[in-house]
């Protein structure tokens, strides 16, 4: 991975990248995201970290990247065509990300602010961002909306990402994949890990895609964690704001990086098993049976298990919890709360003595003020439907009153990657 550091955004005539300066021209980039005849209009703003800035109705996230060596593109069966990524050299524009915004259920959409208290909660308070409002056509269903959204999200950040295809890198990392029998040999001493990831899949507009795929259509299978870096995984999601992983969070996600972290020292990094959260029982049952059944073949030691949402995943989360602890190979799970907004509540769904390693991300029905910015890029129409929010949530004085839940994004006051053991 390449990692090259973008210090500011401007637009200008031409689009470029020089001395770490991202230049945009706003008639390239609109010309990338109405290739879409669902979208009817689009406007480009961009905001910056300390800025009086509110975003919403926030979509997506998305970091531009570019592969300049190695099999396949970014966005592998989405925007390139399909090959199975994860090998050569990406580059990846630091600081900055694509955020799409539109109205597209309402209350499944969420908000980012650029300075204040809801700055601590959002880890895109401290991006560049590169704001795209999205209008669609009259008449048009939601689930095409947020499809016409999303890909023309993709098409903008893979149009900014080309652009670094010839410079170098800031910053360069090495990741390494063995195979099984590789680090069996390579490093016979260390416990044998995987992160087993569930991605949301529980129907329309709560999608996830693995190589241009929805989620839900798949059984659990087994992925080379570098694979991701090159976009295999990317978000359809619209549920809560702070339940959803962005794209942006998978091309970063923070259990791949500080496994990484901690290969060949303390641990070997097997691999990255996928699953899915689908709403039916027979379907939870056939999904956590294989994930169970595939951390017993490959003879894992521990893994971590993240879940994405709330509610009706709790259960998927603790069936895999339960039967991977029953071959054997412990486990940590990593969860959100809703524990009300006294936190005094059931925090999950579901419950069982396996889960006895647990990491909290927070409580997202904590109640948080956010006050009036001076400038909103999108609109506030529908704050008041944001869940977290309710009718009294836009106070008189232009302040909000909402649970944490409406920031996208959101994990604890500590930020992205950071996350309290208890």
């Amino acid at each position: 991975m390449g990692h090259i550091y973008i210090k500011d955004i401007q637009f200008a005539s031409e689009s470029k990248i020089e001395d770490g300066i991202l230049y945009v021209s706003e008639e390239a980039v609109k010309a990338v995201a109405l290739e879409d005849e669902k979208i009817k209009s689009v406007s480009f703003d961009i905001a910056k970290p300390g800025e009086s800035v509110r975003i919403t109705p926030v979509k997506d996230v998305i970091e531009p990247r570019v592969k300049v060596e190695g099999r396949g593109g970014i966005f592998p069966g989405v925007i390139s065509k399909v090959d199975t990524v994860g090998e050569g050299k990406t580059y990846a524009l630091k600081g900055m990300a694509v955020v799409t915004a539109g109205k597209i259920v309402g209350f499944q959409e969420g908000i980012i602010d650029m300075t204040g208290p809801g700055a601590d909660y959002t880890p895109f308070s401290k991006t560049l961002n590169l704001v795209m409002v999205c209008e669609p056509i009259d008449n048009i269903k939601q689930h095409e909306y947020e499809k016409a959204v999303r890909f023309a999200g993709f098409r903008v950040a893979t149009y900014i990402g080309e652009l670094a295809r010839d410079l170098t890198p800031d910053e360069t990392k090495v990741y390494e994949t063995c195979t099984i029998k590789e680090g069996m040999e390579k490093y016979p001493d260390l416990p044998r890990v995987a992160y087993v990831q569930m991605l949301q899949s529980q129907g329309l507009l709560h999608d996830t895609y693995v190589y241009g795929v929805d989620a839900k259509k798949i059984v659990p299978t087994i992925l080379s964690p570098t694979e991701i870096m090159d976009g295999a995984i990317v978000s359809g999601n619209c549920v809560s704001a702070c339940d959803k992983n962005p794209t942006y969070v998978h091309l970063n996600n923070p259990v791949v990086h500080d496994l990484f972290e901690q290969h060949g020292k303390t641990l070997n990094f097997v691999c990255q098993i996928i699953t899915n959260e689908n709403v039916y029982l027979a379907d939870k049952q056939r999904s956590s049976d294989w994930t169970a059944k595939l951390c017993k073949m490959l003879d894992l030691d521990g893994v971590i298990v993240s879940q994405e949402g709330f509610g009706n995943p709790d259960t998927d989360l603790i069936m895999n919890c339960k039967k991977i602890e029953a071959e054997g190979v412990k486990t940590v799970i990593i969860t959100d709360e809703y524990a009300g907004r006294d936190g005094k509540s059931q925090s999950l769904a579901d419950a069982d003595q396996a889960a006895d390693a647990v990491v909290t991300g927070g409580n997202a029905n904590q109640v948080v003020i956010l006050p009036k910015l001076d400038k909103v890029i999108g609109t506030l129409d529908y704050v008041t439907k944001i869940a977290g929010a309710s009718e009294e949530t836009l106070r008189e004085d232009g302040s909000l009153e909402v649970e944490l839940q409406v920031l996208t994004g959101a994990t604890n006051e500590t930020g992205f990657n950071k996350l309290s053991a208890r």
